[in-house]
């Protein structure tokens, strides 16, 4: 009973945790922002819940030991650093690819309002974000030190990681949801060409950069 309590006793410093984690810059953010500026806060709820999936994944796979082997693993580590690398650089170069276009040709509004209402644009937008969050060695790092201070000694390890990993992915879909809503409520003026331009430009140079920055980093 009294690890229950310990449990319970220290889901406010957890929540403030998530949140301050939330809120700070990085693929997750950069992606969101983009895709609720382009296409409002429905076309942003696909890559909101691919990112929490594979956040809700690395959660696991922390509880289950698999992610200490592969932070563990220089094989591992490094394929997964230059996988994520490499679709940052994708995604970025594809936002810059974007501007271009819509620099020359003028076609990025019309490729907006057909990508928005399309099936197939949801699971790719879902499979970005799941794919950057997967692909991210310093989240498998981050679940690892993470989870187990919040986890009482006698209590198991697996099942109050995934009820914790529940909550973590609750908090971040509400902050981030909230945040897509209000970029989407300016969804008109950010999809203006000029200004539609500028975001593409902006956007694709932060993810090269965070991919620059990842392919830099040492363990």
């Amino acid at each position: 009973m009294m690890s229950l309590m310990d449990l319970v006793s220290s889901l406010p410093a957890f929540a403030l945790a998530v949140v301050l984690i939330s809120a700070s810059p990085g693929p997750a953010m950069a992606l969101i922002l983009r895709r609720a500026a382009l296409h409002g806060f429905r076309g942003a709820v696909p890559t909101v819940l691919g990112l929490e999936a594979g956040l809700y994944v690395w959660a696991l796979l922390a509880a289950a030991g698999l992610a200490a082997l592969v932070a563990a693993s220089e094989v591992a580590y490094l394929v997964l650093r230059v996988v994520g690398e490499g679709f940052l650089l994708y995604l970025g170069i594809k936002a810059w690819r974007s501007a271009w276009r819509s620099r020359t040709t003028g076609e990025a509004a019309q490729e907006v309002a057909t990508e928005s209402g399309s099936t197939l644009s949801w699971w790719r937008a879902f499979g970005e974000g799941a794919v950057v969050m997967l692909a991210n060695p310093k989240a498998a790092a981050f679940m690892i030190a993470f989870y187990p201070q919040f986890v009482p000694a006698d209590r198991p390890l697996f099942a109050t990681t995934a009820l914790l990993a529940v909550l973590q992915v609750a908090i971040e879909t509400v902050l981030y949801l909230a945040l897509a809503a209000a970029v989407g409520r300016a969804g008109a003026w950010f999809r203006r060409p000029a200004i539609r331009r500028r975001l593409d430009a902006v956007s694709g140079t932060v993810l090269v950069t965070l991919g620059l920055r990842l392919a830099a980093e040492s363990r």
